[in-house]
């Protein structure tokens, strides 16, 4: 069994999502595990250079984890021939760019999505890849998710019969900052610095959409900015000028009907922070991030309709749970190993910059959709 090394340049892991998800629980578990086994027994080692503009914190987070090679001038990390990967997971204004610099070195791409902030430079930047050669990917996370894995596993096994319908609730109330403090960065709520739940939170609707129920075909999408004021970190009161929640509906391919509301401005009353309630004709089943629950046609109750009784049937009863008859590993760190696997012995891996940018277009449709207040057909983009 032989080891091999691959450089990786990572870029924006100072923030939260970088640090806990790719750099944690990512990269630095794949290194302690010893590495990304191949299908020849081999194993591939990461070898991470991390990139920041605070030199300070960057050489703190590399001490942490026992990470030797950290740099401020990314400049530098691109002309190094020895790293052949580049991942970034800083603002989603400033990635384009960034992907087009490490594209233009000839580094094999890994990033966070958005992957840009509008369709036509998300495609300029997939032709740009597709033309260098090199390949890509786009962290589709949600897809890694126990929950949705075992979704996946009822939609396979053919136990919803024909799909009728996708029901999504997301989000959690965020503190405004004077009450209690900010559990969300203050640039998520100002559309300048890139924030609004319907660019953060659609893109992901669309991946999990195409790839567990259907493909995405039109869709009525209604913004809105619930509250007007939020304090930032410094305890000083700002104007939102982002969309705080999201209220859309998509027809997806064969008919079916999803909704999906995202909002931070909701207090929590289901089984998990996301949940997704699929109906079909033979069953119906409801998941969140981990678990799962089903109910059948056979065990299915039959209510009747009296507005003048309370209601004598629980209808949180007669629903079973979906076993875990496997160890779920973190979805992060599933699909970087999946990645790994791709560059090194060109493995499956779907999930590249042209997926990325079917995000970016369902994000651009869904705010035509709420600027002119109709519904938006999604047209294929083709690779």
């Amino acid at each position: 069994m032989a080891q091999q090394r691959i450089g990786i340049i990572m870029n924006g892991i100072t923030g939260r999502m970088g640090m806990n998800q790719h750099l944690i629980r990512s990269i630095v578990a794949i290194r302690e595990q010893g590495g990304v086994t191949l299908s020849n027994g081999d194993r591939v080692l990461p070898d991470p250079i991390l990139i920041g503009r605070n030199a300070e914190k960057i050489a703190a987070l590399a001490a942490r984890y026992g990470i030797s090679r950290w740099s401020t001038d990314l400049d530098a990390a691109l002309k190094n021939k020895d790293d052949s990967v580049f991942f970034d997971a800083a603002t989603t204004q400033m990635r384009p760019g960034m992907l087009a610099r490490a594209i233009a070195a000839g580094k094999h791409i890994y990033c966070e999505k958005p992957v840009a902030t509008n369709l036509k430079e998300a495609l300029e930047i997939y032709e740009l890849a597709k033309k260098a050669g090199i390949k890509h990917g786009v962290v589709q996370d949600k897809l890694f998710l126990p929950g949705l894995r075992k979704l996946k596993l009822l939609n396979d096994a053919g136990f919803f019969g024909r799909i009728l319908s996708v029901r999504g609730e997301f989000g959690y109330w965020v503190f405004e900052g004077d009450l209690q403090p900010i559990q969300r960065p203050s640039w998520n709520y100002r559309a300048e610095d890139g924030g609004g739940m319907i660019l953060d939170m659609l893109c992901h609707w669309r991946y999990v959409l195409d790839n567990l129920f259907g493909e995405v075909k039109s869709l009525s999408c209604l913004g809105a900015t619930h509250i007007p004021e939020r304090f930032d970190e410094q305890g000083n009161k700002y104007r939102v000028t982002a969309d705080d929640a999201a209220y859309a509906t998509f027809e997806l391919e064969g008919g079916i009907i999803a909704q999906i509301n995202s909002s931070w401005t909701t207090r929590v009353r289901r089984d998990d922070l996301v949940t997704f309630h699929v109906d079909g004709t033979h069953g119906s089943a409801v998941a969140g991030l981990t678990d799962c629950l089903t109910q059948a046609r056979v065990n299915t109750p039959k209510p009747v309709w009296s507005p003048d009784t309370k209601q004598p049937i629980d209808f949180f009863d007669g629903w079973t749970p979906v076993p875990d008859t496997q160890v779920y590993d973190n979805g992060f760190k599933l699909q970087w190993e999946m990645y790994i696997r791709h560059l090194v012995e060109d493995a499956p891996f779907k999930w590249n910059l042209l997926e990325g940018a079917k995000g970016v277009q369902l994000v651009e449709c869904a705010l035509e959709s709420w600027k002119e207040r109709r519904w938006i057909d999604v047209p294929a983009l083709k690779a």
